[in-house]
């Protein structure tokens, strides 16, 4: 794939494209004739896996913790800037180990009637604390010392160090002091305060919800392939659904009369990741070969639709602690070419290159774009692609040369020393490239070190220009989030992380 002959990469997406139009077609007609009636007037929204846990504790899926969401209030959130600020509660630094949160006056009672208090608040981080809960929440909160109850509406936080992100890592859902100390089953039976209540839950690919302030029933149905998600919002057996759709279907899509799409910027990152212990991949000439090999904007426009923009680090540039003057890495085969030949590589000795993915068939695609672009700048590279379960074994072991994932959700950045610190290589972290470089670790340390965001955020700003020079990314892009809905409907607009809190205050359009 080349600029100056997009072809080869519309005939790749074209392939696909034709078989999910293919399959589409075969069955179009049944799903024309889909019965639109619900008997309990819900909202159905359609949703590739179902939740694994609806404890807040424990979520770390993403469809476990959107839904989540919904069922409990959490003390802050995040605005567009990833800027934590209240929600539940709002705070005042009282020193710098000391922090006062004061819960809303106008807060919701839990699901069951029980008022939220401060008591709740305390016992559900306690349990988060408490090492035998084995809580995959627990890393970022170790910085709590102590809790102490004010009265029913104030909680001090004591911590053991400084830390200027803290009111940021206080995101778990609330839930009653009384039921945790019973070992009540939140994971299937939730208790909460958040703008919907469980109403059933009867199999797994059926999750039913009510929203507490109209009655409006809201099911999550799984459907896991997504030709079929796709059918059954035409032929009115799902109202809503969101991401994970093949962008080429989502074309398709816009011209069918019966749903509208939406699609907002979003900021899932996706990357190639390097073994830097590797002789090949270790070598930073070759990962900017790589870097300048990849034709992003191409890909971007005809892989994905146009629904994604560059990314050059692993925030993106809104972010309060983003960088959006990092420089763009070109697309130029001929500077690769020369990269190569610099660290010894040429016709004589081509570099071999092993790219691991998993058996997803939206990776493989990519994937098989990668090897053929960094193919044409010198590089020969075969694929080897896994099951889930083995592939990310894999990558966390550092069995690899290259791979490519991508980033959900992200808001602290901080999330920087769990990535990059030389002591964060799994499974203390996610430093699954052995980075091991003295200049980011102090840049990491001196920003923890740091309490005044804005000059946190400076520091920030110097580790992603020094990681943006190591590579141990390439940068891919940010992925777009996209909605596809029923006409009928009103009241959602999607998020960049993918969060379905839109979900409380979406609605039947009157008639």
């Amino acid at each position: 794939m080349t600029t100056n002959n997009p072809f080869s990469v519309s005939l790749c997406v074209l392939c696909g494209f034709i078989k999910s139009s293919l399959l589409i077609g075969t069955v179009l007609l049944l799903a024309s004739c889909g019965d639109n009636s619900d008997q309990d007037n819900a909202i159905r929204f359609g949703i590739s896996t179902e939740p694994a846990t609806l404890d807040p504790r424990y979520v770390t899926d993403a469809v476990s913790t959107r839904i989540a969401r919904l069922l409990y209030s959490r003390l802050v959130k995040f605005d567009a800037h990833y800027r934590f600020v209240p929600s539940l509660a709002r705070w005042k630094k009282m020193g710098p180990e000391h922090y006062r949160f004061t819960l809303r006056p106008d807060r919701r009672p839990f699901s069951d009637g029980e008022p939220v208090t401060a008591a709740d608040v305390k016992a559900t981080y306690a349990s988060v604390l408490d090492p035998a809960s084995a809580s995959p929440q627990r890393t970022s909160l170790t910085v709590i010392d102590h809790m102490q109850v004010v009265d029913a509406d104030t909680i001090d936080f004591y911590l053991k160090r400084p830390d200027a992100l803290f009111p940021g890592r206080l995101t778990v859902g609330i839930l009653p002091r009384e039921l945790i100390g019973k070992n009540h089953p939140f994971n299937r039976d939730p208790v909460g305060s958040g703008p919907l209540r469980l109403v059933a839950w009867p199999d797994d690919g059926n999750l039913i919800l009510q929203r507490r302030a109209d009655g409006q029933v809201i099911r999550f149905i799984t459907v896991k392939d997504p030709t079929v998600r796709v059918l059954k919002l035409l032929s009115g057996e799902i109202d809503l659904v969101q991401g994970e759709l093949p962008a080429e279907i989502i074309d398709w899509l816009r011209d069918k009369p019966s749903v509208r799409v939406k699609r907002v910027r979003g900021d899932t990152f996706y990357y190639i990741g390097f073994n830097l212990r590797d002789p090949a991949t270790g070598d930073a000439l070759v990962r900017e070969a790589v870097a300048h090999a990849i034709d992003r904007k191409d890909i971007i426009k005809y892989l994905y639709r146009g629904m994604a923009r560059p990314a050059e680090s692993l925030l993106p540039p809104e972010h309060w602690a983003g960088s959006n003057d990092l420089p763009a890495d070109s697309y130029n085969p001929a500077l690769s070419r020369r990269l190569l030949r610099q660290a010894g590589y040429g016709p004589g000795r081509p570099l071999h290159l092993e790219f691991k993915t998993s058996t997803n068939p939206q990776s493989l695609r990519l994937v098989a774009i990668l090897q053929q672009e960094l193919h044409e700048a010198g590089m020969e590279v075969s694929i080897r692609s896994y099951d889930w379960g083995t592939f990310f074994g894999d990558i966390k072991a550092g069995r690899f040369q290259m791979y490519c994932l991508s980033w959900v959700g992200l808001k602290m950045p901080d999330v920087f020393r769990y990535v990059f610190h030389s002591k964060s290589v799994p499974p203390a972290g996610a430093n699954r490239g052995r980075l091991d470089d003295a200049l980011v670790d102090s840049l990491i340390e001196k920003a923890e070190n740091t309490q005044a965001l804005d000059a946190k955020a400076a520091i920030y700003k110097r580790l992603q220009q020094r990681l943006h020079a190591l590579r141990p990314y390439v940068p891919l892009w940010y992925q777009d989030n996209v909605l596809v809905m029923r006409r009928g409907l009103t009241g959602y607009t999607p998020a960049a992380d993918g969060n379905y809190d839109a979900l409380a205050r979406v609605r039947f359009a009157k008639p």
